[in-house]
């Protein structure tokens, strides 16, 4: 069907599978009103056979309900099309919101996202795949223990998503690196601090300057650094 028509497979996949039309309609999120925590009143009282949205709007009053009566009006319209309530819908992540949920540690995570994440994961193989690498690389960070890499490795060149298969291949030609990063507590960031101050530099000099300046002032600020490293701190009284 998807060669046919010329669609991608997993979007003939969605109609094949859909079982009413509302899950294939494309709608924007509703926004969250104050009448949400009535719906499955609302619901209810109409199965039950009350469909005067006057007397809804009544009934919700005495419930606590402070909205206007036209929200009812327009909530119940759906109901008389033989249609469900247009109950809110959560807005799906972004990209870089779900990079941040997966990378970050579960205990970290907020319980809304510790909820929504594992409904999002169920929905798309590929992301609970690369959500379980994520964790299980992150367990070696934890313990420093690098013994499981290569098996990690591995299973990320075998995954058959293209960017994890080219991380896999980047990393595979710097593992003895990587396993040390993982297995011991140093790491290159003071190295990477000097690299910035020479970019910085260079880059306040817009060019212009020679070796021979941009030499000074870095080693200028290296010597500032150390200074106010080496100055005692006057705790306030």
């Amino acid at each position: 069907m998807a060669r046919e028509l010329g669609l991608d497979r997993r979007t003939v996949r969605k109609y094949a599978r859909a079982r009413t039309w509302q899950e294939v309609m494309r709608r924007p999120p509703r926004k969250p009103s104050t009448l949400d925590p009535y719906l499955d009143y609302l619901g209810q009282r109409w199965d039950e056979g009350q469909h005067c949205a006057k007397v809804l709007h009544e009934e919700l009053q005495t419930k606590g309900y402070l909205g206007h009566y036209q929200r009812v009006t327009m909530a119940v319209a759906p109901l008389r099309r033989g249609l469900p309530i247009d109950e809110p819908r959560e807005r799906p992540p972004s990209p870089r919101e779900t990079a941040r949920w997966i990378t970050t540690h579960p205990h970290h995570r907020s319980p809304h996202i510790n909820d929504r994440l594992p409904r999002l994961l169920d929905h798309c193989p590929e992301l609970r795949l690369t959500h379980d690498l994520v964790r299980r690389f992150a367990t070696m960070l934890d313990n420093r223990d690098a013994t499981s890499l290569p098996g990690w490795l591995n299973d990320l060149a075998h995954t058959g998503l293209a960017p994890l298969t080219g991380l896999a291949g980047a990393l595979r030609e710097d593992r003895h690196a990587v396993a040390q990063a993982i297995a011991t507590p140093y790491n290159s960031g003071v190295n990477e601090g000097r690299i910035t101050d020479v970019k910085l530099q260079k880059r306040l000099m817009a060019g212009r300057a020679g070796v021979s300046l941009l030499r000074h002032r870095v080693v200028l600020i290296a010597h500032l650094r150390r200074r106010h490293a080496d100055r005692p701190t006057v705790s306030p009284r």
